[in-house]
């Protein structure tokens, strides 16, 4: 509810307090004593796009401020959680103007783009005139409105439609990679193939080729120890020092002792020969490989890296690369049955979409049926008897919304053909039309402040007592407010306010006064009677009061 409107330095107001009641509130005045200027403050402050020339002359910058009541669960709530904006049981919005066009907006004392202004304005207020471009006469809305009075909730067909757009999403993503893996199929089979035949093992290929240097050096080395064993050997030193130690045995028994240690040395010397030539055989005989073993273990070295440098990978992972082309031949290998449950499975979302938007369809044909009456009830009251409403419902492409197409028609006269609101009918056609939906349209525990700006426009006598009866009848669950020049209209108001234009020391403004009961009698009095109030303007007013 819209608790109250602060207003200062805007247009034609210099300061203005305005303090909204629940139910009906009239504000009525002389033709351009300025109540347009008020919804033009409040659209402002609401972030409405409108008129640029806001801020009144000579003042540096104009500013208004709205205050609202915030129930728990009211829709604006999500909209301030949504911006990170502080929320309680007040909120308050504050837009200022200067005077050179730039714009500031604070909600609950935060700065706040016209954006989020916008986005709260859809959770607070709904307004109504012959230019309702943002309420009823807007097409956009009207599945919306028909889904309120049907008191269906579309959140089946949302939860459906979200689930088969899911499931079309997997399923071509699937079809996708499947497709992929089927133009590198000849790689991978013959890659996968190549990899097992060699089956790489993790530090093999440093072992490999340790082994290979190890049997490289061996190769270089070995003819030099071979040499070395023959030198040792009873054809060298060994058979050399044997006969030196035979001649000296022979001659030490002549000698008196003279080759005994000499004797005694060699023979020390030819056992130590002999363990030096034992140790160079196990030397040799360490050194011998097979050749063949060479050119094997070569052969798988080269086969190795030249295998890691061809894919790209260290030699160490190349296990863990034909892991993973394995893998992708047998998703590949198995894509087709995958495909076959995952285009099932969007069988069954689609299914369930189906239904889902079927019944909702059922659902409005047959809400659209009772709307149709319930307005056709409306319409005689308000002396559009002849007239005829229809709500059309055509087949639409799918979405989350379902398959139908709602939109509001008129037909004024019989016979003719039924067309948009807003190009069919007249402009005190169009806004008798605005209340018969509105009031069929409405809710119980309404949360929307409804603006009705001189809805009863070209209607008098019975006809506006039958649309201020009808306001009144909205205004017992909605705080509504209504510009009007009608006083059957205004004296069906909880509240009166009348709107003033004043000049004083040569300057223009506007002023809005709240009216007690004696006031009021006048205001309806001159409403009923013009400039001259007679005694029975006074006497008639009273009686619409009464009535």
């Amino acid at each position: 509810m819209l608790r109250s409107l602060d207003i200062r330095d805007m247009l034609l107001i210099d300061r203005l307090e305005l303090q909204f009641q629940p139910g009906l509130n009239v504000l009525t005045g002389e033709t351009g004593a300025g109540k347009s200027i008020l919804l033009d403050c409040l659209g402002f402050v609401l972030g409405w796009r409108g008129r640029a020339d806001l801020v009144r002359s000579g003042a540096a910058q104009g500013e208004v401020s709205a205050v609202f009541d915030l129930p728990p669960g009211h829709a604006a709530h999500a909209v301030l959680e949504e911006a990170g904006l502080p929320a309680g049981a007040e909120l308050i919005l504050r837009r200022v103007s200067a005077a050179d066009g730039r714009k500031t907006a604070f909600v609950n004392d935060r700065r706040a783009g016209a954006e989020v202004l916008r986005a709260l304005s859809d959770t607070l207020v709904e307004l109504h005139g012959q230019q309702d471009d943002r309420g009823l006469l807007n097409p956009r809305g009207h599945r919306a409105l028909l889904d309120a009075f049907a008191g269906a909730d579309p959140g089946a067909v949302r939860r459906a439609w979200a689930a088969k757009t899911a499931a079309e999403k997997v399923l071509a993503e699937a079809e996708a990679r499947l497709a992929a893996m089927q133009g590198e199929e000849e790689f991978l089979r013959h890659a996968v193939a190549e990899l097992d035949r060699l089956d790489p093992q993790p530090g093999e290929e440093a072992g490999l080729d340790a082994r290979r240097r190890a049997m490289q050096g061996a190769a270089r080395i070995r003819e030099d120890v071979a040499k070395a064993l023959q030198a040792l050997g009873p054809e060298g030193a060994e058979g050399m020092m044997g006969d030196a130690l035979r001649w000296l045995d022979g001659a030490a028994d002549r000698a008196e002792g003279l080759l005994e240690d000499p004797v005694a040395a060699l023979g020390r010397a030819l056992t130590e020969l002999g363990e030096a030539t034992q140790g160079v055989e196990r030397a040799l005989d360490g050194l011998s490989f097979d050749p063949r073993d060479l050119e094997a273990a070569e052969e798988r070295l080269f086969a190795i890296r030249g295998l890691a440098r061809k894919h790209g990978v260290l030699p160490d992972d190349l296990g863990a690369f034909a892991e993973d082309l394995r893998g992708r031949l047998a998703a590949l290998d198995g894509g087709e049955a995958g495909l076959k449950a995952l285009r099932a499975r969007l069988a069954e979302a689609n299914a369930a979409y189906d239904a889902a938007a079927k019944a909702l369809s059922v659902r409005r044909h047959k809400a659209a049926t009772s709307l149709d009456k319930a307005i056709a009830g409306e319409l005689a009251p308000l002396k559009m008897e002849r007239a005829h409403f229809v709500t059309e419902i055509a087949e639409a492409e799918a979405g989350p919304e379902g398959r139908d197409l709602v939109a509001f028609t008129v037909a004024t006269n019989p016979g003719a053909p039924a067309g948009p609101l807003n190009r069919i009918a007249s402009g005190g056609e169009l806004s008798r039309f605005l209340l018969a939906l509105k009031v069929c349209l409405a809710k119980g525990g309404e949360t929307l402040t409804m603006i009705f700006d001189e809805i009863d426009r070209g209607v008098g006598g019975a006809t506006a007592d039958a649309v201020g009866r009808r306001l009144e009848r909205l205004a017992e669950a909605a705080q509504i407010l209504v510009v009007t020049h009608s006083p059957q209209v205004a004296a069906r108001g909880a509240h009166h306010w009348r709107v003033e234009k004043r000049v004083e020391k040569g300057m223009t403004t506007s002023t809005v006064l709240p009216l007690g009961p004696e006031a009021r009698v006048d205001e309806l009095a001159r409403m009923l009677a013009g400039e001259n109030v007679t005694e029975a303007a006074r006497a008639a007013a009273r009686a619409l009061l009464e009535s």
